[in-house]
């Protein structure tokens, strides 16, 4: 059980406590009390992972070989059948002036009646490449090219901040490929503009006060990746819960069955209880490993909002609650990345882990946080030892030598 972005830095208005640190957690500190912990590097110490290159590595899989951007993930997570040669991208549903300027690059978080919006984009076809466009979660999208001569080694339209005018997508080598699908990309965000800024959908949000969704900002160009299935790596049967299509992506393309959660918003108001119950559905059935990822903790970081990232906290110590009295379960308890609230942004402090069932080597940790766990018996780990742990907890590890 991955709470996406949980980790933090000490903040004065909690007492330099990290909202892990001063939020209440009686159940996952139940589950440190019969458990082995550490802190973990999703990738390498210092290297501020993604939520996508950090998943891969906690997987076992070499984000290095495997991770080609973001977009194919995205774009299997929500359900594109993308194919050999597609390019794909991840996407915002942002807000524009008549001048280009982005003013909210995640269009006021809008959580509904997005698919509206998506028709009118599918309907472009540009220098003979089609557009597959595809809402997500909240403002979160994605865009397939498909035809001849593209290449994923272009820039994002994405200026990262608002107020800034989107960024005309650039290609990233001197390829005639990489040209024109940068090409391609500008006149997509620009028809986008054309397309969105006078859609009902969007008159109706200005005339409730609410940001339009009036422009697609295309980023994380990857092309599709071949990648080993995780029941040929490990001879597990795996499912993956998970709320963005982000996740659900890695889920799709390493060969899980993905599990959708009703009301799963990949935000702070998230319906955990349908999520805890999920999982608790899951369990019965015939699965040896279950992902799971909630999100709203890191959208509470990427916000700056100290307060609702620990209350998000304190909700999901509740779902832990509800899935400890699961019996002959290896229960792990990570973050994949930090996010604290002073940066905005992920960073490359370490985060903390627990692992708690059968046969564990309980050290003397008591409470679950980033300084606690670093006192435990696992020491400090890498993401890409995780698996190789839990495949020798669960005795289906291969002996290396004689």
């Amino acid at each position: 059980m991955i709470i996406d972005g949980m980790a933090d830095r000490p903040l004065e208005e909690f007492g330099f406590k990290t909202p892990l640190e001063a939020a209440k957690t009686p159940n996952m500190d139940k589950l440190v009390e019969n458990g082995i912990c550490g802190i973990m590097d999703p990738i390498m110490p210092g290297v501020r992972a993604g939520s996508d290159t950090s998943h891969i590595s906690i997987l076992g899989y070499d984000p290095y070989e495997v991770y080609t951007g973001r977009g194919p993930f995205e774009a299997a997570g929500v359900g594109v059948d993308v194919l050999e040669g597609d390019i794909a991208f991840r996407c915002n549903f942002s807000t524009a002036n008549d001048e280009g300027i982005i003013t909210d690059r995640r269009a006021g978080r809008i959580r509904e009646k997005t698919e509206e919006l998506t028709h009118t984009i599918n309907s472009m076809e540009i220098d003979g490449a089609q557009v597959i466009f595809k809402e997500s979660t909240g403002h979160r999208a994605v865009l397939v090219l498909r035809g001849d001569g593209l290449s994923d080694k272009v820039s994002a339209a994405d200026p990262k901040h608002n107020e800034k005018k989107w960024t005309q997508v650039k290609p990233l080598d001197q390829t005639p490929e990489a040209q024109k699908t940068a090409d391609i990309l500008n006149q997509v965000v620009e028809r986008s503009y054309e397309i969105l800024k006078d859609h009902p959908l969007n008159q109706e949000r200005i005339a409730n006060g609410e940001n339009p969704a009036n422009i697609i900002l295309p980023r994380g160009a990857g092309a599709v990746p071949h990648v080993q299935t995780f029941s040929d790596k490990y001879g597990l049967k795996a499912a993956c819960i998970a709320e963005t299509g982000l996740i659900k992506g890695i889920g799709k393309i390493t060969g899980m069955d993905i599990i959708d959660i009703e009301g799963a918003t990949g935000g702070v108001d998230t319906n955990l209880d349908n999520i805890a119950q999920g999982i608790l559905d899951a369990a019965k059935k015939d699965y040896d490993f279950l992902l799971i990822n909630v999100d709203g903790a890191d959208e509470a970081g990427h916000d700056g909002n100290a307060t609702e990232k620990l209350e998000f906290i304190e909700r999901a110590d509740q779902v832990v609650g509800k899935l400890m009295d699961l019996e002959d379960v290896y229960f792990i308890l990570t973050a994949d990345h930090s996010t604290p609230i002073s940066v905005m942004d992920h960073t490359g402090d370490p985060v903390p882990l627990i692992i708690n069932g059968p046969g564990i080597r309980v050290d003397d940790v008591k409470i679950y946080n980033e300084r606690t766990a670093a006192k435990g018996g696992l020491c400090r780990i890498r993401g890409s030892d995780v698996m190789n742990i839990l495949m020798d907890l669960m005795n289906k590890s291969t002996k290396f030598g004689a």
